[in-house]
This record gives structure tokens, C-alpha cells and sequence, in this order.
């Protein structure tokens, strides 16, 4: 079976990355020292290679023409985008450079930076060590947290864009829809209001019946558009396994409550003309 080309890596490897083991260890200093064919799979590498054994741990693989054993798998991670199906082989840096590449030098070096300690001054302190030790700066650094930064940055921006939109829409929508299906409504049912009128029904007894009704429909609406939304998220899934849709209850609570404040404000000027009808005219009109 074909494998990814396997990453040189040392044992704190998979501590820098908060990667955890299933299965196994990481690779010990008696094996970087002395360049031990061993290697490190990844779930689904192992799901691949060994999908009916209960333990790989001591099983012997080809890398390359190199057998190498298995000393432990890694667990899967949660990428951003869901769970990765890329396939991951890990060997210890001495022996892919001694019996595989047969290169000297390292192509990367990842650090993680201690709680409390400030990120930006540990890229500098290490900028200075290596341009010392290499006597001039042939190389380039890549900070993670002024990624995030970046990256919570075009959120920020992205969730304002998102809210003025919705707020556009909500504003159009109730306008358009809410406002002008309450007159429609109102305008359509005259009689019947000015027979309740007549009967006995206060003007606060006819707003009530208008805003309870207005706010119903947006709440029909309101209704919709989640399992809409929910329907659709599921069907993505059903086509795109790796990633995860997630829906908050906040965001659902913060839905149905935006309806009824849009039936409310919508539905006031509707509800207030139906309440201040007089009675006589309302049963002469047809």
C-alpha cells in the first residue's frame, strides 16, 4: 500500500502539537541516538494498514525500502475543518536523514512557547540564536499568534458584515412582508373588527389580537428558516464527512427572539389602525 512521505520529527514533536497516544509512545533518546527504524502512525494510517487488529504496537511496515516497527499511534485531531483524512507516518529526524534521505540539515523547527511567556520575544530571542549560529539570517520565521490575531481580526470584520446584513434584511423583510400582510389583513377584515366593536371589544382587545397575530407569523417564519438551515447542514455533512456543522442554542434562542421583537415592531402600525377603527364606519364598509 502506498504512504505519504514520512516526516522526521523528535520525541516532543507530538507534546509541541498537543497530539496525544492512543496506542504506544513517542520516540525516546536511545532511539534518536542511535537511529532506530521505528515510526509513529496516525489514526487513520492505522486504520488503513491494520483495520482488523486490536493492537499495531510491535507490527513491522515498509517506509520507503526501509522496515520500520511500530511503536505508537497518534489520535486524531480536530482540524478547523473538521477531522483530517490526510495520511501521517512520523520517524525520528536522525533516522530520516541517516538511512532515508541521507541529509545532514534540519527543513523546520517548531517551538512552543510556554504559558506567560510573550510569544513575539521568544521569536526574536530564537531569530538571534539561529542567525548567529548560521552567521547570517538564511531563514524566515512564522509566529501562529499573530496568525490567530489576524485571523480573529477578519472574524470580527466577517460577524459586523454578517450583522448589518441581517439587520438590513430584518428591517426589508419586516417592512415588505410583516407590515404589509398585517394591513392587507387589516384592510380585508374591517367588518369583522368593527362587529367585534360592537359587541363589546375594546380597542386594546383588537391591538392585542393584531400584534399576537403578526408576531405569530414571524415566529411561523422564524420557525422555517431554522429547520431549514438545520436540514441543509445536515445534508452538507452527508457529503462532506470531515467537517462538522455545530449549531448554538443561543443563536436558535436569539432567532425566535428577533422574530418576536419583528412582529412587535412591525406589526404596531397594522395592530394601532385596526384599534382605532370606528365601529359604525367598519360595518358599513363591505
Amino acid at each position: 500500500m502506498w504512504l505519504p512521505v514520512p516526516m522526521a520529527v523528535s520525541g516532543d514533536y507530538f507534546n509541541v502539537y498537543g497530539m496525544t497516544f492512543s496506542e504506544g509512545n513517542t520516540f525516546n533518546q536511545e532511539q534518536l541516538n542511535g537511529r532506530a527504524q521505528v515510526v509513529v502512525l496516525d489514526s487513520n494510517t492505522r486504520r488503513q494498514l491494520f483495520p482488523h487488529k486490536a493492537d499495531v504496537v510491535g507490527e513491522v511496515i515498509l517506509v520507503g525500502n526501509m522496515p520500520a516497527r511500530v511503536i505508537g499511534v497518534a489520535e486524531e485531531k480536530q482540524s478547523m475543518f473538521g477531522s483530517s483524512k490526510v495520511l501521517r507516518v512520523w520517524l525520528p529526524y536522525s533516522t530520516m536523514s541517516g538511512r532515508v534521505m541521507g541529509q545532514s540539515w534540519l527543513n523546520s523547527i517548531t517551538v512552543r512557547v510556554k504559558e506567560g511567556f510573550d510569544s513575539a520575544e521568544a521569536e526574536q530571542q530564537l531569530t538571534r540564536l539561529l542567525s548567529l549560529r548560521h552567521g547570517k539570517k538564511d531563514f524566515f520565521t512564522w509566529n501562529m499568534d499573530g496568525v490567530l490575531k489576524t485571523v480573529e481580526k477578519t472574524t470580527r470584520t466577517l460577524q459586523l458584515f454578517l450583522t448589518l446584513v441581517a439587520v438590513i434584511s430584518l428591517v426589508v423583510g419586516g417592512r415588505i412582508g410583516v407590515m404589509n400582510i398585517m394591513l392587507v389583513s387589516v384592510t380585508e377584515r374591517t367588518r369583522e373588527i368593527g362587529i367585534r366593536m360592537a359587541v363589546g371589544a375594546r380597542a386594546s382587545d383588537v391591538l392585542q389580537q393584531f400584534l399576537i397575530e403578526a408576531v405569530l407569523v414571524c415566529l411561523v417564519g422564524g420557525a422555517l428558516g431554522i429547520t431549514l438551515s438545520l436540514l441543509i447542514a445536515f445534508t452538507l455533512q452527508l457529503f462532506l464527512p470531515g467537517w462538522e456543522i455545530g449549531f448554538s442554542p443561543l443563536a436558535l434562542l436569539l432567532a425566535f427572539l428577533c422574530s418576536t421583537v419583528t412582529g412587535i415592531l412591525f406589526g404596531w402600525l397594522p395592530a394601532r389602525n385596526a384599534a382605532r377603527l370606528d365601529p359604525v364606519d367598519a360595518l358599513a364598509r363591505e
